[in-house]
């Protein structure tokens, strides 16, 4: 055999693969990564409470006004729980709650004023002081439904008892800053802010009879601010919170609150006699509707009680006579308000009290050629 192919036959050792482009970048590649942590792991954590808090000053003059405001005032807001009480299935008693609402301390004894829609159809109430403390709660004679008022008696230590600055209603003027405490939703003592938007505004009572000289406001009422507070810039009493213009059952900038001159009123009455009683002339009207009907702008007289104030002094009840009906007398004016229906009438001698002398102006043989207007006096009856 010779040399050169015994050479041949012997197997070569392996070669080492070629450093590549490729690999040498996946080098660099980790190289510069390294670096880079090492640079981030020496780096100083930042530290947040090295920052400055900038001071904010005082707080502007009308802000610092409304909440001295809220402050004073929410100490005289109460919350009210009305709740039902009936039997189950096996006639044991049961309490159910019924609603909710706001009110506010009227004064030292523990008089609490609200809405009567507030209160309406229930039969315990629960009465929770600004201090957290809660106290059964009493109505105090009928309310005032046809004024959508009420009062409740709580048994609370005077200390406890802060009463609401009351102010005027009179004297109130459209675009003025109001203030409105009291528990919507169930969230207690809220403040919301606005103004007048109109006034002399008229509102349906539960009873169906018109409130008149109600405030309008756009500071947000919602359900549970019935009954609360509406404030003046001074944080006096304006107006109780009553109802809002909402599709929707929300604020929608249009509520509305009962005048303070006119709940002072109510309220003193509640507080004396348990009941709104009304003077009387002594007079029985004829519907509305039917005065409608033949055309009469006015309230018909229908009966005067014999030896009554009407009676004494003169007016004429209607009658029928062997000519068919003759009309009495239409009451169309007491003192210097008109009256064009039973619910004028009605809130005209609202604001009055039983020894009270008043004019009345009445159209006599109305429709007829000898129809007269007289003006005449009388003392209203108890």
């Amino acid at each position: 055999m010779s040399g050169t192919a015994f050479e041949q036959n012997v197997p070569r050792p392996p070669q080492a693969a070629p450093f590549t482009l490729l690999s040498l970048a996946v080098f660099l590649l980790a190289i510069f990564a390294l670096v880079q942590v090492f640079i981030l792991n020496r780096r100083p954590a930042a530290n947040n409470d090295q920052r400055t808090v900038v001071p904010r000053g005082d707080l502007a003059a009308d802000e610092q006004s409304t909440v001295r405001l809220f402050q004073e005032a929410s100490q005289s807001v109460v919350f009210i729980q009305t709740r039902d009480i009936g039997r189950d299935f096996n006639f044991n008693l049961t309490e159910t709650p019924r609603g909710a609402g706001s009110g506010f301390v009227w004064d030292e004894y523990g008089h609490i004023v609200t809405n009567y829609h507030v209160i309406e159809g229930g039969d315990r109430f629960i009465v929770n002081l600004a201090d957290g403390s809660s106290w059964e709660a009493v109505p105090v004679g009928e309310g005032a439904p046809d004024r959508d008022l009420a009062v409740l008696k709580i048994d609370a230590p005077a200390e406890k008892l802060k009463p609401i600055a009351l102010g005027t209603s009179h004297d109130l003027q459209v675009g003025q800053k109001v203030y409105a405490i009291g528990n919507p939703f169930g969230l207690d003592h809220t403040l919301t802010t606005g103004v007048i938007s109109a006034l002399g505004r008229e509102l349906s009572s539960p009873t169906r009879r018109t409130i008149e000289g109600v405030i309008q406001t756009d500071a947000a009422i919602n359900p549970g601010n019935s009954g609360g507070p509406l404030l003046d810039s001074s944080g006096r009493l304006i107006g109780v919170n009553t109802a809002i213009y909402s599709p929707t059952g929300s604020s929608t900038g249009i509520g509305f609150a009962i005048p303070v001159d006119s709940v002072r009123r109510t309220i003193t009455k509640l507080l004396r006699d348990g009941k709104i009683v009304r003077p009387a002339m002594g007079v029985k009207l004829a519907n509305d509707r039917f005065a409608q009907q033949i055309g009469i702008e006015g309230v018909l007289i229908l009966a005067v009680l014999e030896g009554g104030p009407a009676d004494r002094v003169g007016l004429q009840p209607t009658v029928r006579n062997q000519r068919g009906l003759r009309l009495g007398d239409v009451i169309v004016k007491i003192n210097d308000r008109t009256i064009r229906s039973t619910d004028d009438f009605l809130n005209a001698l609202e604001d009055l009290e039983p020894g009270n002398k008043i004019r009345v102006t009445v159209v006599r043989n109305p429709r007829l050629r000898e129809e007269q207007k007289i003006e005449t006096e009388l003392t209203l009856a108890g």
